[in-house]
């Protein structure tokens, strides 16, 4: 079956790939199982792409800007993959999944797909298998691959560890949203864009921009072969999108040049196992049945303040190694 599926991505086969999204995203064992052989057949046809993450608060405009942005890369001949990531309720469990309706143009365009995904549980603005999905795309064919994150503010870090170049988005207002989005994520930031800089905004976005020229001089950039550069756009008008797209590709050709690039790429493959790792051991630990026997005294004395959590937690561990 994975080689079958494999061949299809290969092919373009748009509906072979979210079928491969779909068995990636699956909790089931025998899925994974199956995603795993997937992954590992499409691997040498994956790296070939550009990974942009965007990020920015909610109403900044984000899937405006990626469906400008989109519908301009397959005008110019790329081809478009749009991984966008959802809240999920932390009460229902459910999401609305709306990038599709927002991106209404960019989600019929032959040249693009559009993905969207809950969050769930996973924390720093991306699903657990974005990773994965991203690899798949790439495999079919597409050159450049955006990831949208969740935007809920500071917390939108993983995406920089998962992609080669991170954008961040503002809105006109420069105190507001620098007091709103704080130091971590700016540092992380290669590329900020003030959007809506159209009407009555536009001086406002100028003035932003002045802004966050001058807070970004005192951040240390995140390689030593790019310097953060801070612009305006309006996404309603398409304006700005081509300087935007330009500055993503001197980005990639200067971090190819130096190496950088090769070296985040391995750099992040290394972290992406160890986490993989983590999350794996957890699930084993948890399906233990020795561990799921002592679980339910352990969580009483937590409760009842009887016993610190670190101190269960350690016992934890150290009963599960000695049943290894």
């Amino acid at each position: 079956m994975a080689d079958t599926l494999a061949a299809q991505i290969r092919s373009g086969d748009r509906r072979a790939l979210a079928k491969a999204i779909t068995l990636v995203e699956s909790t089931r064992a025998d899925h994974g199982e199956q995603a795993a052989a997937l992954l590992e057949a499409v691997m040498p046809d994956t790296g070939q792409s550009i990974r942009l993450g965007i990020s920015g608060a909610p109403g900044v405009g984000k899937s405006t800007f990626i469906e400008s942005l989109g519908n301009y890369l397959t005008e110019q001949g790329h081809r478009v993959a749009v991984l966008a990531v959802d809240p999920t309720s932390a009460v229902t469990g459910g999401s609305i999944l709306g990038d599709k309706t927002r991106m209404e143009s960019l989600s019929v365009n032959p040249n693009a797909f559009v993905r969207p995904s809950p969050a769930g549980k996973t924390l720093g603005g991306v699903t657990r298998r974005t990773r994965e999905s991203l690899l798949l795309c790439e495999a079919a064919g597409y050159d450049v691959i955006i990831i949208e994150t969740v935007g809920v503010g500071q917390s939108e870090t993983a995406v920089s560890d998962m992609t080669d170049m991170f954008l961040l988005l503002l809105s006109p207002g420069g105190g507001d949203d620098l007091q709103g989005i704080k130091r971590g994520i700016m540092e992380l930031a290669d590329l900020v864009l003030v959007n809506k800089a159209d009407g009555d905004q536009a001086s406002l976005a100028n003035q932003t921009v002045s802004d966050y020229r001058a807070a970004l001089q005192f951040m240390q950039s995140r390689t030593p072969s790019w310097t953060p550069q801070v612009e305006v756009c309006s996404a309603l008008h398409n304006q700005g999108v081509d300087k935007a797209w330009a500055i993503v590709a001197a980005f990639c050709s200067a971090l190819t040049d130096s190496g950088e690039l090769q070296t985040m790429r391995a750099q992040q493959a290394r972290a992406w196992m160890w986490s993989e790792t983590a999350e794996l051991l957890i699930g084993d630990l948890k399906q233990h049945e020795a561990i799921k026997a002592m679980v339910p005294e352990l969580e009483r004395a937590v409760l009842n303040a009887e016993l610190p959590a670190t101190v269960a937690a350690q016992r934890l561990i150290e009963y599960y190694k000695t049943q290894g």
